[in-house]
């Protein structure tokens, strides 16, 4: 597999048929004979069609024969040979839709299994993966990736393919009835229009390029603009958002201009290769029907396979470039699945077995960046039942604990363990099953406010939801709502406001039950009523669990069982809140300018009731 930071490789032939071997395991399942056989059945109706598709014109020229003849036999043998004639016709038509038919099942079902493959792994790969890429992009690849595969497989496969296998059976049967000169003038007119096309798309395709790039970068920007919609108020900067957006639409446009002009030579030539084949061809006819060597059907036959050959190529340009597209498109997506995980379980892995829940930070050492170190030696353990609360400045590495327990990442040295199992050693699924989070950027589904709380447990009842939301301080203001548990909160939680969001996360994660919980920043988003509330329903449900709260207000963790005091990623005091104000040192510091703050918004409050929360903003 590629490793997360190399640069993709070049597309080219060689990677074309790298692509298209990373897509026939999907095309021809080892485990499934039956679609195995579906393939093949598809393939020789496909040949079937051709070879009854390269006799019509035949029965055309014998029907010409005849009804250019003097004799009665011209009212009777016509009459056969049209029905003939027309069956045949339907007999084309009916192979290839049944081939479609067919091969239907598989083509969707290669397009659905690499689909799902690519989508599974997007959330196997690791936080860094996803923080580092942009999701319109990523979104727009895989969308590209599926259309390309169905793409390829209609034209390359029963559009390409079969014309090349009628080309080759037309000459032939020139070849044998008229001799080589009329083999030989149709073969090169048709690999003189195939030639002169593919030179000519292959020029034009980085056009298309141009416009493919430029289309993913102004849907990027419009999906990273509109799900910051709100930031954009904030800031009164629709204009230049539009601006934005409008210099990928102003470069798209004039890629899809030169596209376009160049598309116009491209017609003009393909029409004039096969306008003087064709005359070449009929020019011989004629003089054959003149010296008497062949007849007017012969005369209409070799003009009619020409014709046949052309029709199926006059879109050879658009196939061509569309099928390089796609393999690029198809290679995008399956170098996201050869993208080696940074996080991935051992071979060796096993379920974590949670006894106490136990959990222990020992000398643990990591930084996003090596140049940059993150945590230095830290060490803490927390006891099943105890809280220990984390807290510091902003950029002291609170929030990096939690994501190194849920195994976001891995530690650089030192290590962590649950009931003495190295995280590392155990399968992520079982542990990140084991751990609830509500974390302070709560970000919801756009979808149902039963829906975002059943995500805790989705196979919960509805009765153990509501339990739920009761416990979180949000069933009250769910039943007010017109909706009820049925009310979409939009995208990524936008029509609710930021503490009745964070209700419906703190919900999520007491539905979910787990053995060790972790609130960062929980209740930031509450007024102090509610804070209260919560905070006594979280202590009623994490009574029996191993507790990791992150804090910034100090107020809200002064009954932790040990507070960890970070700084510059270190443990620079620890303790209980009592013990730690008798050391005055950072954390007392901490207190005394937290409650200085305090004790100015009461004040405010008190003088100025409706207006303090919008000088202050909320408590922190």
């Amino acid at each position: 597999m590629r490793p997360l930071g190399d640069t993709p490789p070049k597309t080219g032939p060689r990677n074309d048929l790298r692509t298209l071997r990373s897509l026939l395991p999907y095309l021809w399942p080892k485990d499934s004979l039956n679609f195995r056989i579906r393939v093949m059945v598809a393939l020789g109706l496909l040949v079937a069609a051709k070879i009854i598709n390269v006799y019509v014109p035949i029965l055309y020229k014998q029907a010409v024969d005849i009804l250019s003849a003097e004799g009665a036999a011209v009212l009777v043998l016509p009459l056969g040979l049209l029905v003939a004639y027309g069956l045949v016709r339907i007999m084309v038509v009916a192979f290839g839709e049944l081939r479609d038919a067919v091969f239907a099942k598989v083509s969707q079902r290669a397009i659905r299994k690499v689909a799902l493959e690519t989508f599974r792994h997007l959330h196997r790969l690791s936080l860094r993966f996803h923080l580092d890429r942009q999701t319109g992009g990523l979104s727009r690849i895989i969308e590209r990736g599926t259309k390309g595969i169905e793409f390829l497989l209609t034209f390359m496969l029963f559009n390409i393919l079969p014309t090349l296998l009628e080309i080759v059976l037309v000459c032939g049967i020139l070849w044998r009835l008229y001799g080589i000169w009329f083999a030989l003038v149709t073969f090169v007119t048709i690999a003189s229009y195939i030639a002169f096309t593919l030179l000519v798309t292959e020029w034009r395709i980085v056009f298309r390029r141009e416009m493919n790039q430029r289309d993913s970068e102004a849907n990027t920007k419009a999906i990273d603009s509109l799900l910051n919609f709100e930031t954009v108020k904030y800031f009164n900067n629709e204009e230049h958002e539009a601006r934005r957006f409008d210099v990928s639409l102003q470069q798209y446009e004039a890629a899809a201009v030169r596209s376009k002009t160049s598309l116009s030579f491209l017609n003009i030539g393909q029409g004039t290769v096969i306008a003087i084949g064709l005359t070449i061809v009929m020019i011989m006819a004629g003089n054959g029907v003149v010296d008497g060597s062949m007849t007017i059907g012969d005369f209409v036959l070799v003009n009619a396979y020409l014709i046949q050959l052309y029709l199926p190529l006059n879109f050879l340009g658009f196939v061509y470039r569309e099928i390089k597209q796609s393999l690029t498109d198809m290679e995008n997506m399956f170098e996201l699945l050869e993208i080696e995980g940074e996080v991935a379980d051992a071979p060796d892995a096993g379920a974590l077995e949670v006894g106490q829940g136990v959990v222990a930070f020992e000398n643990v050492n990591f930084g996003y960046d090596s140049r940059r170190p993150i945590l230095t030696e830290v060490s803490f353990q927390v006891q099943t039942g105890q809280t220990v609360a984390i807290v510091g400045p902003s950029g002291a590495g609170k929030s990096t604990i939690s994501r190194l327990l849920l195994r976001f990442y891995d530690v650089d040295g030192g290590k962590v363990t649950i009931d003495g199992q190295d995280v590392r050693q155990v399968t992520q699924d079982s542990l990140r099953a084991a751990m609830g989070i509500v974390p302070q950027d709560t970000v919801l589904f756009n979808d149902t406010i039963y829906y975002n709380i059943a995500y805790g447990r989705p196979v919960a009842s509805p009765s153990e939801i509501e339990g739920a939301a009761r416990l979180a301080s949000v069933h009250d203001f769910v039943q007010s709502l017109p909706e009820g548990y049925q009310t979409i909160v939009g995208e990524r939680g936008l029509k609710l406001s930021g503490g009745e969001k964070q209700r419906v996360a703190i919900a999520r994660t007491i539905l979910k039950d787990p053995r060790i919980m972790i609130f960062d920043e929980a209740t930031s988003a509450l007024d102090s009523h509610t804070e209260k509330e919560i905070q006594a329903a979280l202590k009623q449900v994490s009574a029996d669990c191993t507790t990791l709260v992150i804090a910034h207000r100090l107020s809200t963790v002064v009954e932790a069982d040990e507070i960890l005091v970070l700084e510059a990623g270190r443990i620079v005091e620890r303790g209980r809140h009592r013990a730690l104000l008798a050391k005055k040192g950072v954390y007392a510091a901490m207190w005394a300018k937290q409650q200085e703050a305090e004790e100015h918004r009461h004040a405010l409050e008190e003088e100025f009731p409706d207006e303090a929360g919008l000088i202050l903003g909320p408590p922190r």
